[in-house]
């Protein structure tokens, strides 16, 4: 099954930002997230049978846990005052706020809270693609870039 090699891979990681305590997967948190979300965001997606849900909705956590404060450490070595900080710090909050979330009825059930799960685990491996961009600089970069911005 694609979940349980996709957890295996969680952990092995391409270290987008060095060394680090857990080295996230992004390939593998954004493959995921598309098993829920489908190419196109849309809820046409058929959802998985509910034990396959509960395993996924698993994965997502964890792929949340472990990227959160990968996030939070690359944004505090950015300025203040920069859009990019602002905007990861918005993430990382409502990453946060869904993931002590509970599925409710009203809101699409285990279904809907695992999709909320997965887009907020998509736009978080934005931010993280972005902070990583930024805050390498590769040794034949022409100019000054600035990670401070």
């Amino acid at each position: 099954m694609a979940i349980t090699s996709g957890v295996q891979r969680a952990t092995a990681g391409d270290g987008l930002s060095g060394p680090a305590p857990h080295p996230v997967d992004i390939t593998t948190m954004r493959n995921t997230a598309e098993e829920l979300l489908g190419p196109d965001d849309g809820p046409g997606v058929l959802p998985p049978s509910s034990p396959e849900l509960r395993l996924l909705t698993s994965v997502l956590r964890g792929h949340l846990d472990l990227l959160v404060p990968e996030v939070e450490a690359q944004v505090y070595r950015l300025s203040e005052d920069g859009v990019l900080r602002y905007c990861a710090l918005a993430c990382v909050g409502e990453a946060r706020r869904k993931l002590s979330a509970e599925p409710c009825r009203r809101y699409g059930g285990e279904v809907g809270h695992a999709r909320r799960l997965a887009r907020v685990l998509r736009a978080l491996c934005d931010q993280y693609e972005a902070l990583a961009r930024r805050l390498r600089v590769p040794a034949d970069a022409p100019g000054d870039t600035n990670p401070h911005e």
